[in-house]
This record gives structure tokens, sequence and C-alpha cells, in this order.
């Protein structure tokens, strides 16, 4: 068990706290996510981001805009990896809720649309949010490879997309004038998690496993040159996403006899991954990233993932909107709703502003300097936060 850092005591609810859509662990006193600690490029603990000065999406309450003024949500709300999607859709709601209940006067419309987390699927839903005039911006897409098949379309209709989870580095590399990522991405986690394994929790071998998403291979890539030598090529693994037989990458891990070993993939893989290894008798500490930080990863890996170290760019969520989030959805906030709802609160705020077209939000997104619950928000050319650190959790 890592050290609990005293940056865990300034957040009171984690990305992996229990929810509705978690029947099998809520309320039995089984494992849970918990925050240890934010971290910077070094692997050191740095302080949590002060909520009392984040913007607030209701703004003084005078706003006013056109009736039809929407924004959309694009992410995977169906298949394996829709509790990412549904924790995003759902932290937008709450912004906009608390917006639209405090201006009577302009009635932002949130219009989701369901990717499945697919870039096939997602290349046939964006067109859609490009043809509907009334949407003036997105939140989202939700995961790097629909966000890479996606992210031209989106530039050239001039629509302005804030992503709180497409983490692959290479996305704003791509000449794109409308995609602010939200978060830090895969080149900065990568080593910062590393530096953590290696000089703050001490790992000396660590085997890499990957998915063979554009998520799983880029984090894949970053995290085992942040590694170096404590990365062991004699036990790296690649698996496909949907496979659920993981005997093989097993059988090689325990030949190697590793400290820890770091999964780049989504939950619905980590969850079996980790019980196999269990099961193969691999104590070696389990560690992952955002594409498993969420509950659902403890409910269908159960006991197993007890122990489990989870990275995120994300951040836990405070009381204040952890309770307002619940109230409204009846489950508690997962990974990726607090940016989530610091996004939407961004458009929101442009809209009452006054930009209530798409030239006008885009340009008021790409100017946008403040604080939100998760971190400040301001963007470089390309799209990049102007400062990003990393979380970090574990399954206690």
């Amino acid at each position: 068990m890592l050290a609990v850092g005293a940056a865990a005591a300034l957040v009171l609810t984690g990305c992996g706290d229990k929810s509705a859509s978690d029947p099998e662990g809520a309320g039995t006193g089984g494992p849970s996510i918990g925050p240890l600690m934010q971290i910077d490029s070094a692997g050191k603990e740095v302080p949590a981001a002060d909520a009392a000065t984040a913007a607030d999406p209701a703004g003084d309450g005078t706003a006013t805009c056109p009736p039809t003024t929407s924004i959309a949500m694009a992410g995977a709300l169906t298949g394996p990896d829709a509790a990412l999607g549904i924790n995003i859709v759902n932290g937008v709601r709450l912004a906009i809720d608390q917006h639209n209940k405090a201006n009577p006067g302009c009635q932002v419309q949130v219009k989701p649309f369901d990717t499945e987390g697919d870039p096939q699927k997602a290349s046939q839903v964006i067109p859609q949010i490009v043809n509907d005039p009334s949407i003036i911006g997105v939140v989202g897409p939700a995961f790097s490879g629909e966000t890479k098949a996606t992210g031209q379309i989106l530039s050239d209709a001039g629509l302005v997309a804030v992503s709180s989870s497409a983490t692959n580095a290479s996305l704003t590399q791509n000449g794109w004038k409308t995609f602010f990522r939200g978060l830090a991405n895969d080149d900065v986690q990568g080593p910062s998690v590393a530096k953590y394994l290696v000089d703050t929790a001490g790992y000396k071998k660590v085997c890499v496993v990957q998915d063979n998403t554009d998520y799983g291979v880029g984090l894949a890539k970053s995290i085992t040159a942040g590694l170096g030598a404590a990365a062991d090529p004699a036990c790296a693994a690649s698996i496909k996403k949907g496979d659920k037989d993981f005997s093989a990458t097993v059988t090689k891990i325990a030949n190697v006899g590793p400290d820890a070993i770091f999964y780049s993939g989504y939950y619905a893989e980590a969850a079996p991954l980790v019980q196999q290894l269990r099961d193969g008798n691999v104590e070696a500490t389990f560690v992952s990233a955002d594409g498993t930080n969420d509950p659902q990863f403890v409910s269908q890996a159960g006991d197993s993932a007890t122990g489990a170290v989870l990275s995120c760019p994300c951040g836990p969520a405070p009381a204040e909107f952890a309770t307002a989030y619940e109230e409204l959805h009846g489950q508690a906030p997962g990974v990726y709703s607090v940016e989530a709802y610091d996004l939407a609160t961004i458009l929101a705020t442009g809209i009452d502003a006054g930009e209530s077209t798409r030239p006008g939000l885009l340009e008021y997104v790409r100017g946008y300097d403040g604080d939100g619950l998760a971190r400040h928000y301001e963007w470089d050319a390309d799209g990049e936060l102007s400062a990003a650190l990393i979380w970090v959790y574990e399954v206690g």
C-alpha cells in the first residue's frame, strides 16, 4: 500500500466512488478508487487546485441567447466503455442545468451523440453534429481514436471541440484549428507516472502491456520511454481490444517476476487481465491510467483490483460538486466528470458573453484564461493546456 499524500485530504470525493451504475460494489464495503496525490513531471507531489476560484456556470443570471442555442457531447454512451462517456455527458448536463436554472433568458440545450467510442461510427456521427446549425460547440470527442478520425471534419466546419478525455499526444499536431484538450496529454502523463513509479514508489522492474487502440499504443510508448531501464522488454506485451483470455500474457509476466505491471488500455480489458494475473499468482502491483480509472474496473475485477494504482490527468471531484452531481444523476461522478463540467462551463460563459455563433465561441475559447474545479484553463496555439498535472489514485 502506497502512502497517501497530503493532497488527498483536500478532496473529499474521488473518481472511483460507488455509484448507481456500480451495483455490485455499492454499499458492500468492497474496494473503491481514492486519490493519493497530484504529481508534476518529476513524479513529485504538488498541491491540488483551489475549487473556490473556479468559474461558475450560473454566471450573474442575466444572460440572453437565441432559443436554439445548443452544445453537443460526442462519445461512447453505449458499448463496453460507455461508463466513460456517461461520466462526461453527465458532467456537461450538470453545468448546463446550473446555467439554465440561473439564466431564464438563455436556455442552452445539450445534445448527446453516441459514437460507441468507435472511430468508424464517430465518422458517421460527427457530420450530424456539424450539419445541425443550432450546435455551436462540442464537448468531445471522448476517445483518442475517434478524435483522430474526425478532428479535421470539426476543424473544417469551424466548430470548437473541447475534449475532456482524449489524451493521445499527436492529436494537437494535425494542424486542426478548433480542437482544445482539457487535460494533460499522454506525453505528459507517461513520463510523470514513470517518474512516480521509479523515484517515488521505488519499482525496479515494470512490465508494460498495451492494447491496440491509438490511446493504448501512444501511452505505452510514452510510459516505456519514461521508465527507462525499469521497463523490462522481456515481459512487454500487446493485446487486442475486446480480448478476454490473457493466459499467454500472464505466463510471460509470471516468468519475469516484476515489481509492477503497467497496463495501457481501458477497463473492459483491465478487469479480466488483473483477475487472471492474480489467479496466476502474479502479485506485482497492477498500474493503469485514465482508461481504467472508473468504478466499472473495480466492479468487474472485484477484490483482484485491490491495491491497483491508477493515474489520470483528471482531478477528483470536490465535495460540493459531487453532491450536486449525485442529486441530478442519482450516481456519483466518475473519471472525466469534473473536466466535462469545467469545459461545458467555459462554453456557457462564452455564450453568456454574447458569443452565440461558431466563430465567436471558437475565438472565446481560444482566448480563455481562467480557473475551473480541476485546474487552470488556458491553451497554447496548438490547443494544449499551458500547464497540466497528473493525479495518482489507488484502489483500496
